[in-house]
């Protein structure tokens, strides 16, 4: 987190290993090798109230790829500050469930950084495999706000999705409550310790009116409400809306969907006074 911090401060962001470059960061790939531990998946499990089973849940790689995101984050060769960089969207695929026990070879790397109406956009790319055969990849794209390059053309900007992922918002129909204490409960497990999820004053500091969950953990809760009716092989894309404020109660919709890329089931994470969303979702079978 200090060497996430680092590139956002003024004077310090000019020192060598700190100070960011303008290269294209699509070259830089970070990879590990861990196996899946029992007792790491029941903790993350517990969190996200997940069901306690011999395979991880389906957004349980995430944690183990994001250790390898942050290498990139902070590495001087990545353009873009990782402080402030938004969450904006994620797909996950998984092509089979993953058993406690097996071991992973994970790697990720990141497109090239591209012009988006609200600033600049990358994806976060991550695949882990199992003796060569790749079992869960995903997608995660970032935001960073601000001015869009002048050198990006009119169509490069416009063929940019302004809001990436699902869009359809599914009343929701049971409330969850959340305890300020969940985005610590969350970082113990995830390794995910930005400090707007932690505590109100570091929050405050980054100009948050207190802190906010974490994106990934409201998608994971929305996965565990919905998995006993997953296939084995599936896509899940979410997009990130309103942050949610803890302690605070959010409303989960789902509904089952038919369209052209498949039956399925359609989610949502809403603010039970406003129905604003704070997260939609939608599930797939893939091959």
């Amino acid at each position: 987190m200090l060497r996430a911090a680092l590139p956002s401060i003024p004077i310090l962001n000019q020192l060598p290993g700190v100070r960011k470059t303008d290269g294209d960061p699509s070259s830089l790939r970070e990879m590990r090798t861990v196996t899946v531990s029992r007792d790491h998946v029941s903790a993350y499990a517990d969190v996200c109230d997940f069901p306690v089973k011999d395979t991880a849940p389906l957004t349980y790689p995430h944690v183990l790829a994001f250790p390898l995101h942050m290498a990139v984050l902070t590495s001087p060769m990545f353009p873009l500050p990782a402080i402030g960089t938004l969450h904006l969207a994620n797909r996950i695929t998984q092509h089979r469930p993953i058993n406690i026990g097996e071991t992973l070879q994970i790697e990720v790397h990141t497109s090239s950084v591209r012009a988006h109406p609200k600033g600049q956009a990358v994806d976060f790319l991550a695949a882990a495999a199992v003796d060569g055969e790749t079992v869960w990849e995903s997608t995660s794209t970032y935001l960073r706000r601000g001015e869009v390059s002048t050198s990006s053309t009119d169509d490069e900007r416009s063929s940019t999705d302004d809001e990436r992922g699902p869009t359809e918002v599914v009343p929701g129909r049971i409330t969850w409550r959340l305890g300020g204490d969940l985005g610590r409960r969350y970082a113990a497990v995830s390794g995910d310790h930005n400090p707007i999820h932690l505590h109100p004053l570091t929050a405050k500091a980054l100009g948050f009116p207190r802190q906010i969950a974490h994106g990934m953990w409201s998608l994971a809760r929305c996965v565990a409400a919905v998995e006993n009716r997953l296939p084995a092989a599936v896509t899940v894309d979410a997009a990130f809306k309103k942050p949610i404020l803890l302690p605070g109660t959010v409303a989960f919709g789902q509904d089952p969907v038919h369209d052209e890329t498949g039956a399925g089931i359609a989610f949502a994470l809403t603010s039970p006074r406003s129905g604003a969303p704070h997260l939609v979702g939608r599930t797939r079978a893939t091959e």
